[in-house]
């Protein structure tokens, strides 16, 4: 059995939105040799997110103006307070809750060297803090 783990980042340009990485993540996989196993896409961040769902921009918006209802700004969160550790004010706690909702990977078997997804999936890297540069992780284990 192999286990290949590979990086990379998304530059993102707003404060929420939906990256569609799915063509990357096939890319990675097929790249690796594994011929049947598991994909486990993650995010290293707390204030993004990894999803899968349908690729309808309408749904990206469904999506992101949920996530705007679930957890608003301008709340009297806890998390709203300076933060020694980084010597400023945390400001981000919705960012935070959403990221916590959708929840940080996504795993999928591999079949024939393929990753195994439905007709209609779409993997989503999910930005709630940004712009920013973020980083992911895609961890393959399998036989070739």
């Amino acid at each position: 059995m192999r286990s290949i783990v590979e990086r990379f980042s998304v530059q993102t340009g707003h404060d929420t939105e939906m990256i569609d990485i799915t063509d990357r993540v096939k890319e990675i996989v097929a790249g690796t040799g594994v011929a049947n196993g598991m994909a486990l896409v993650m995010t290293m961040h707390t204030t993004t997110a990894i999803t899968v769902n349908e690729g309808l921009e309408d749904l990206e918006d469904d999506i992101t103006e949920m996530l705007a209802r679930l957890a608003p700004e301008g709340r009297d969160y806890r998390h709203a307070r300076f933060l020694h550790s980084d010597g400023q004010m945390a400001v981000n706690a919705p960012s935070h809750l959403k990221g916590a909702l959708l929840g940080m990977q996504f795993v999928a078997p591999i079949a024939d060297g393929n990753l195994v997804l439905g007709a209609r999936h779409t993997i989503y890297f999910v930005e709630l803090d940004g712009p920013l540069e973020r980083q992911l992780v895609i961890q393959v284990l399998g036989a070739e």
